[in-house]
């Protein structure tokens, strides 16, 4: 079974790690979907930063991989030959979102099913929005994200 656990991931926090390290027990395969959204302005990285970032974060995972799409998650989903689609929840009004967008994709592509899961309570708090704040303005995100992607975030504040 191959899965995409789709997103934005700019930058990739622990609360992603966690929730791609326990959909990667859930699938055979599991692609991470770099989405290139246009309707998000000022992002940190490019697509193709965060692609490779990811990728070195997530090494130790063999049967993850990593790739960048533009357009509909569900054009991403038949293309990759996927039928799973893994969401993460954190609070309440997560749910409210991902399930009326789970049943749109649902309705645009009825062999596709999305699977949700509870972030650990530990990230709860945490987004990527959180960590470009607390980096930009100077604050310590080592507690946030992997050790690469907090390199590179710093890296990007400098500039």
């Amino acid at each position: 079974m191959k899965a995409i656990y789709p997103g934005s991931f700019d930058p990739l926090t622990l609360g992603h790690m966690d929730i791609i390290k326990r959909a990667s027990k859930f699938a055979d395969e599991l692609l991470i979907g770099v989405l290139n959204n246009s309707s998000k302005s000022n992002p940190m990285f490019t697509p193709m930063e965060r692609v490779e970032l990811i990728r070195e974060a997530l090494v130790d995972l063999p049967n993850v991989s990593v790739k960048s799409f533009d357009g509909l998650l569900v054009d991403f989903v038949k293309q990759e030959g996927a039928s799973i689609v893994i969401r993460g929840l954190r609070a309440f009004t997560d749910f409210e979102y991902e399930l009326t967008m789970s049943q749109t994709n649902n309705k645009l592509y009825p062999d596709m099913d999305t699977v949700f899961f509870t972030t650990n309570i530990e990230y709860s708090y945490l987004s990527s929005t959180t960590v470009r704040e607390v980096a930009w303005n100077g604050g310590d995100i080592t507690g946030f994200v992997p050790e690469n992607i907090a390199k590179a975030v710093y890296e990007k504040v400098k500039k």
